[in-house]
């Protein structure tokens, strides 16, 4: 499954991120890293970007990156 498809209020974690390297760059520098645990927050009227909660902080990331966020659902 993939970040973009993701269900809100539920918890997933980082599976693989398979993003151009700039990209993956940002989204390490953010703490996004493998096993990173991850929650939908909030959806622009666009549906095109999303808010995410990560590490505390919550962050906006577009659709079409989320695409390549590799994640599955965080089984407490």
């Amino acid at each position: 499954m993939y970040l973009n498809s993701i269900k809100n209020s539920e918890q997933y974690i980082v599976n693989k991120i398979n993003a151009s390297e700039k990209i993956k760059r940002r989204l390490y520098d953010i703490g996004l890293i493998n096993g990173t645990k991850i929650k939908l927050l909030f959806k622009s009227p666009s549906n095109k970007i999303k808010a995410y909660l990560i590490r505390d902080s919550i962050i906006a990331i577009r659709d079409n990156d989320a695409s390549k966020i590799e994640v599955s659902e965080l089984n407490d």
